[in-house]
């Protein structure tokens, strides 16, 4: 005995399919700079998340083909060359003033640590 009607319930709400023709108006009225995609997915009766789905597909060419394994485009390992470090600074310059007293202090940069160290302390 089969218990599922094949009818759709009045209430039930289903999975709609848009055509390519409504999917490419909604992607152009969301092209204009300064427009809210959520402004234009409201206006169109769609959800905002599927609308700019819809665009972003539109920019990548591939609207209206199905999303599959094969179509998408792997990442590759691209190497960079990162500028090297720069030298520590030769010296730290600090100035402290307290109202009308004014202290400069001048700490050799490669102990960057001991002068934060010294800064916590003296700042507490």
């Amino acid at each position: 005995m089969n218990t599922i009607s094949k009818e759709v319930c009045p209430g039930r709400r289903r999975r709609r399919k848009h055509n390519a023709e409504f999917k490419a108006q909604v992607v152009a009225a969301c092209r204009p700079g300064g427009v809210s995609i959520a402004a234009v997915a409201m206006a169109h009766g769609v959800n905002a998340n599927l609308a700019r789905r819809w665009v972003l597909s539109a920019e990548r060419g591939d609207m209206g083909q199905p999303a599959t394994c094969e179509s998408a485009v792997v990442p590759s390992f691209m190497p960079l060359r990162l500028p090297s470090a720069e030298p520590a600074p030769a010296d730290i310059r600090i100035e402290l003033r307290r109202g009308s007293t004014t202290i400069n202090v001048c700490w050799p940069g490669a102990a960057a640590a001991e002068c934060a160290a010294w800064m916590r302390e003296l700042l507490r």
